[in-house]
């Protein structure tokens, strides 16, 4: 498989975007990626991004693999997602023994996806024992593995417990082959990722297939980027992928003031209200990149120089990725009802990118939530100055 180069992912990125735009109609229709996307992706290593360089990854850094998904979803939000969620799975090979991490991510196409946690397994001699059904496993149609986070149920029917006295969580892996796919994403956005649900019955997992994913004493990785956990990463990949929609949707909606005269009215162009609100919105999405990249970048300066991950980095990449998902939906709102009745025909490139904007923001990384978990880090007291204010 390719090894691709980081300084030039986001440029195989944007050189892949004709193909993507080509394809976004049959990726929103069969609710797949393309097989020519697929790959175009697959060939091009964007799928290796995160994948350590030992088993033939980039292992790029927080910056690069943002631009990587910035890029690939100005020309299709449903792509983009499925890559960055493929993308961060590979970093389970940086908790994995070296041959098994060689099998999941060397044999063709090399592509793991995971749902949501949920369920359980049973501890047994050698591996553990698993029944369970899986749901939100984005980009799983095009994978060759899955994963399953899950807790772990001794032989006695005892929950197994990390030294703090949390419940242990362990990221289970096994061939596509050995479980069974529901067809289940009948949706309003993001329609094109398949995030589907898979489930196995009675199928034993061995050991080392059995990651202790996002454990610090498990990881085998010196580098920086195996120092974040997946959700920060993925969160960061996300907020990209929303700025990438956002972007490309504010370009259309320029591009369509340049030329559209509204019945009875003045040109778009020379309206005043018009070109007030392309300005001001042009500022909101630059600021949003502008404080999202700075943050990305200053947290992985501080790993990248040997510190180690601390709470104020936790919350910095927090709070950076939600408010940036939340300027993102408002860029594009702004944008979809400037273009007036022109945004609402599925023949123009608005409402598509209307309802996958919506589709992100009801995710996870974009929840309210993440903000108080921020504000009761901060109102402790004992965070210290958090990278971004530094």
């Amino acid at each position: 498989m390719n090894k691709p180069q980081e300084f030039d992912l986001a440029a195989r990125a944007r050189a892949l975007a004709p193909l993507i735009s080509a394809d976004a109609d049959e990726i929103e229709r069969t609710r797949r990626l393309t097989p020519a996307v697929t790959a175009a992706l697959v060939e091009n290593g964007l799928y290796r991004a995160l994948l350590p360089k030992r088993f033939g990854g980039a292992e790029v850094t927080l910056e690069a693999f943002m631009q990587m998904q910035e890029e690939i979803a100005k020309a299709d939000a449903s792509t983009a997602w499925c890559l960055g969620q493929c993308s961060v799975c590979a970093m389970t090979a940086a908790y994995l023994e070296p041959d098994v991490a060689r099998e999941i991510f060397n044999t063709a196409p090399g592509i793991l996806a995971w749902g949501a946690i949920a369920h359980e397994v049973r501890a047994e001699p050698g591996g553990y024992r698993a029944s369970a059904r899986w749901d939100f496993a984005s980009g799983s149609r095009q994978a060759n593995w899955l994963g399953a986070h899950v807790r772990v149920v001794e032989q006695d029917g005892t929950p197994r417990k990390k030294p703090d006295g949390s419940p242990e969580i362990r990221t289970i892996l096994f061939p596509m082959s050995q479980a069974v796919m529901y067809d289940v994403w009948d949706v309003i956005g993001l329609k094109g990722t398949g995030t589907d649900s898979y489930s196995v019955d009675n199928l034993f997992i061995p050991d080392k297939f059995a990651a202790l994913r996002d454990d610090p004493a498990a990881c085998r990785e010196s580098g920086p980027l195996y120092k974040l956990s997946t959700n920060m990463v993925f969160s960061m990949g996300f907020a990209a992928t929303s700025l990438g929609v956002a972007r490309a949707m504010l370009d259309a909606a320029t591009e369509l003031a340049r030329g559209k005269t509204p019945q009875g009215l003045k040109a778009m162009r020379e309206n005043n209200a018009v070109q007030g609100q392309i300005g001001r919105t042009e500022a909101s999405l630059r600021a949003a990149r502008a404080y999202l990249y700075s943050t990305a970048n200053e947290v992985w300066r501080d790993l990248a120089r040997g510190e180690p991950l601390t709470e104020a980095h936790r919350i910095a990449i927090r709070i950076a990725s939600t408010w940036t998902i939340h300027q993102s939906a408002s860029v594009v709102d702004i944008a979809y009802h400037m273009s007036g009745a022109t945004a609402v025909f599925a023949r123009n490139p608005f409402e598509r990118r209307f309802r996958d904007m919506h589709a992100i923001a009801q995710q996870i990384q974009a929840r309210d939530t993440q903000f108080e978990d921020a504000g009761k880090a901060i109102l402790a007291g004992n965070l210290g100055a958090p990278p971004t204010a530094r």
